[in-house]
């Protein structure tokens, strides 16, 4: 998750559900809901982290309807899951079903035209109360692949700065209150956002960037 701060409104009595959390789920979460995927697929899917070890209330299921009762939970954290689901809308229904709010986080096109991760099916953006997607599938986005694998490893390596500095444009997140519009789209420019949306990063910022990275240089 890159903007936990973004979770503002979760209540001290609310029960939280978070779904896929990966290695390490939010605090507040009291029940965590995973897919049930083999070994070997599961790791895949948390990008190589560790196996998640909690104590809290792990429920599995394996796509489809969730196992709980409608608005059973008061807060539903999503973050870096939407963009693995095969069927976005269904997906999103039964968020809307057992949560009466929540948060959801993912990555963007520009994330995913430089990356391209594998497990990824979907291309997402938010925007003006509707959520919007287009399955990589039909995107176009593969004939790039040979450029991407290289980029992807750069990531694999540590050379993260390009993320962290663009960060904004790499990542939405957003809490809502009540269900949104959800739409499929077929063109990746109803995914992308005015480039005048960049700012340059502040002089003293970039210095001290340039100096963790030559300390870091001399002492590997």
């Amino acid at each position: 998750m890159f903007y936990k701060e973004r979770i503002r409104h979760i209540g001290c009595g609310d029960r939280v559900l978070e779904i896929g959390p990966g290695s390490s789920p939010h605090p507040r979460a009291d029940v965590l809901l995973e897919r049930r995927f083999l070994r070997e697929d599961a790791q895949q899917q948390r990008g190589g982290m560790p196996e998640l070890a909690t104590t809290k209330q792990l429920v599995f299921y394996d796509g489809g309807r969730f196992p709980f009762a409608d608005h059973e939970f008061d807060y539903v954290i999503c973050s870096h899951v939407i963009e693995h689901v095969e069927d976005v809308e269904a997906f999103l229904q039964e968020v809307f079903r057992v949560g009466r709010r929540g948060y959801i986080e993912f990555p963007t096109v520009y994330y995913e035209y430089l990356y391209n991760f594998s497990v990824h099916r979907q291309l997402v953006h938010y925007e003006g109360d509707e959520l919007r997607y287009l399955p990589k599938s039909d995107s176009g986005l593969a004939l790039f692949q040979p450029l991407q694998a290289m980029f992807y490893r750069s990531l694999e390596l540590g050379y993260s700065d390009l993320v962290e500095d663009l960060k904004y444009l790499m990542f939405q997140g957003f809490e809502w209150e009540r269900p949104f519009r959800v739409r499929r789209v077929f063109t990746i420019e109803e995914l992308a956002v005015s480039p005048q949306i960049l700012v340059r990063p502040p002089t003293m910022l970039c210095k001290i960037r340039r100096c963790l990275r030559w300390c870091q240089a001399r002492l590997s």
